[in-house]
């Protein structure tokens, strides 16, 4: 048993592999928060929490005699507001007489095998049920407002999942202006922050700072996780690093507006809280009615970030995307878009697609300006009808041409929005998210089509599934290249309008339900201008992702770098562009940009007739490494060599076999330094005893050697230039 309840202590213990969360009833009925971390035996570690009689931290009515008891310095599970626990609540509601008030009490709760359900969102999942469930049920008696906690125990993963559903038992409406889906609370504070986020075109950075006293959050409220901010996180150690340290990782199974909160408080304690944003969100509860809140992936790690990674980047392998690809090496692509960007016809994309077969490519992708008015970026959305002046022979036909040639085919799409002249549009205004009687945000002249009206996601799914069947496609990238703004529904009341941001996004979820989960044999790939939306409620769905429209090999390296930390490597699409680059103008050599796309799905973004006969066999010699490769990077385990943030010279990565019998090194200068001392990359994640041949340096060295002391990396690499090991064990061949 992975969960365990001890009726005398009132404790629980969730057990993994080796980690262990515990969490007790205390004698009022508070759920505290006991412990996280390395594991240990199923004994009651309650001794740690002290109380004091701590002035200004108020005692509960039904306590009052007992001055050391208090919610204000007390680890709990799920934090209330407004009855003395003055740090960041959970869950903050409205009641019927207009309190602002929650105090959750255990009531019940429930342990079973399996996943549990959350109707409507994305979750892990567990076919196998190799998982187990505990609920545990708060109640706060004053209102009848109750709280289910959801716990999900994947025990060989090392996983731990979380999340809520609140349920409105009393008499009277209730408004829920903040539900968190996870509380972590910390006896402790000696922690580092690690987030990732930045702009379109540079998405993912790498953020760490300490936890500093007060409150740090980071989010989003534009409709979308976002470029700005990725729904995820890690608290370590000061000290942590890869190899050692405490390290708690979290990720949010969500796609749309979200807020992760972290407080230092007075007593150096801390407190983690990861959920829906509460800004624009309110949800009215009538009796009896209930809502479900996202799922929250927690794992943790006593030996440094390289394991939390690969633990993450295991489960999400395995358990989250449904896709038969997520585990099988992808076809080497080319993507028309950087080749001709909307300015083709069928004559020019026959002729990029004939070409791409000298790349050594097996996927050609028409990205966007195949449909009606699509000349430029402002027109054309919503309609999805064939544009017959620039293919006059039809989708169908081309789809046949190119098959014949021995490639897949694969097609662009951006459902979820609708260009202002459109016939769409014209017939049915009320179908777009705007405030009526203000002029609208517009972007890259586009609105966005209000998901939570069923007739909207029908008329899409109609429209959608046409288009794939026509196309014969065996790839489709899902596009959505604006933020949500002027949030209004028209299918809603007024009193409703705080429900429309996460009604959009079960809209949307309902539409992949009904579209690409419909066509399982389709490869899908999502895209928000890149990666505005890359969080693990589209790796549901979709098992890659478009890492950055910033395709630059040197810009990709730190975007690779900060995705890497949560996200497995096949997920993150990635491709070889000419130079200089469309983005950054940079220059960089083609091997360069090759080796930096190996890190992802691979493949290439660009016009062949640009390259010279010479870079077309490089090319081709590419796309056949990375065939050779790629097993590796999808079954592997992922190793970060350094970090491009404090190391301005080289960047170097590596995956690894399971087995450690096989490894891929990479490694890229991002610059140089006149009578440089000799530099060492050292390696990680070979087993210490092994001896390993070093293809391309003539080398065999143990995995002791390799790993303390390293590869020296020499004068004779210039800045921007890119060099791959093949380690192979052969003590053991």
């Amino acid at each position: 048993m992975s969960i365990k309840y001890q009726k005398e202590t009132g404790i629980f213990t969730l057990h993994t592999k080796h980690t262990t969360y515990q969490m007790q009833v205390d004698n009022l009925g508070t759920l505290l928060h006991l412990y996280y971390g390395e594991k240990i035996a199923d004994e009651d570690v309650s001794f740690l929490i002290i109380r004091n009689d701590r002035g200004f931290s108020p005692n509960p009515g039904d306590r009052m005699e007992e001055r050391d008891y208090s919610l204000d310095f007390l680890p709990q599970e799920y934090a209330g507001i407004g009855t003395g626990d003055f740090r960041i609540p959970a869950i903050s509601p409205v009641n019927g007489d207009g309190s602002l008030a929650f105090s959750g009490r255990y009531k019940r709760h429930k342990i079973y095998d399996g996943p549990y359900e959350l109707s409507g969102l994305p979750k892990l999942r567990d076919q196998k049920k190799e998982s187990q469930t505990l609920e545990i049920t708060l109640e706060d008696e004053a209102t009848g407002l109750m709280v289910e906690l959801l716990y999900g125990v994947f025990e060989e993963a090392d996983v731990i999942t979380r999340a809520v559903k609140v349920l409105n038992q009393g008499k009277e409406e209730i408004k829920l202006s903040k539900v968190m889906s996870c509380t972590l609370d910390f006896l402790e504070s000696d922690y580092d922050l690690i987030h990732f986020g930045g702009h379109h075109v540079q998405e993912h950075e790498y953020h760490r700072q300490p936890v500093s006293f007060g409150c740090q959050s980071f989010g989003s409220v534009r409709g979308y996780s976002s470029h700005q901010h990725n729904p995820s996180g890690i608290l370590c150690k000061t000290n942590a690093s890869e190899e050692e340290g405490d390290c708690y990782g979290f990720v949010f199974v969500y796609s749309g507006n979200f807020l992760c909160e972290v407080e230092k408080n007075q007593f150096s304690q801390m407190r983690m809280n990861l959920g829906i944003h509460p800004q624009q969100f309110e949800w009215r509860l009538l009796p009896g009615e209930s809502f479900t809140a996202p799922q929250v992936v927690l794992s943790y790690s006593e030996t440094g970030l390289s394991r939390l990674t690969n633990n993450f980047h295991n489960i999400f392998r395995t358990n989250l995307c449904e896709s038969k690809y997520m585990n099988q090496v992808r076809p080497v692509l080319l993507n028309s878009w950087e080749a001709v960007y909307l300015d083709f016809d069928e004559k020019k994309i026959l002729e990029i697609a004939r070409s791409s077969k000298e790349l050594g490519t097996e996927l050609f992708v028409m990205d966007d300006g195949w449909f009606v008015n699509r000349n430029d970026d402002s027109h054309g959305l919503g309609d999805w009808e064939l544009d017959e002046k620039k293919l006059p022979h039809g989708l169908c036909w081309l789809s046949e041409q190119i098959h014949q040639m021995g490639l897949l085919f694969g097609i662009w799409i951006e459902p979820e929005m609708v260009s202002q002249g459109t016939k769409l549009y014209k017939e049915h205004p009320d179908w777009v998210i705007q405030i009526p009687g203000r002029n609208p945000s517009m972007g890259r002249a586009q609105m966005v089509l209000d998901l939570s009206r069923k007739e909207v996601r029908d008329y899409l799914v109609e429209k959608m599934n046409g288009v794939i069947r026509e196309a014969h496609a065996d790839y489709v990238k899902w596009d959505a290249n604006r933020s949500i703004t002027d949030i209004y529904s028209q299918a809603l009341p007024g009193m409703k309008q705080g429900e429309v941001f996460h009604r959009y996004m079960l809209g949307l979820y309902d539409l992949m339900d009904r579209i690409i989960l419909a066509n399982p044999d389709v490869l899908f790939e999502g895209c928000s201008g890149g990666g505005g939306r890359f969080d693990a409620g589209m790796l549901y769905y979709q098992p890659q992702i478009w890492g950055s429209d910033d395709t630059d090999a040197i810009a990709r390296l730190k975007i690779q770098y900060g995705l890497s930390y949560l996200y497995p490597s096949q997920t993150i699409g990635s491709h070889v562009s000419v130079c200089p680059n469309h983005q950054t103008g940079r220059m960089t050599p083609l091997h360069t940009r090759a080796v930096t796309a190996m890190h992802g799905t691979f493949g290439f973004e660009l016009d062949p007739s640009d390259l010279s006969e010479e870079e077309k066999k490089q090319c081709k010699e590419y796309a056949r490494e990375y065939k050779e490769y790629a097993p590796v990077m999808v079954e592997g385990d992922y190793y970060r060599l350094t970090n491009p943030y404090e190391n301005h010279l080289f960047t170097g990565w590596m995956h690894v076999t399971k087995d450690k019998q096989k490894a891929w090194v990479s490694l890229v200068m991002t610059d140089v330094e006149g009578n440089a001392p000799i530099s060492y990359l050292k390696l990680r994640g070979l087993d210490k005893d092994g001896m390993y041949r070093v293809d391309g340096l003539n080398l065999v060295c143990s995995g002791t050697v390799l790993m303390k002391m390293g590869i020296p990396i020499t004068w004779e690499l210039k800045e921007y230039e890119a060099v791959r090991y093949c380690l192979t064990r052969i003590d053991k061949e």
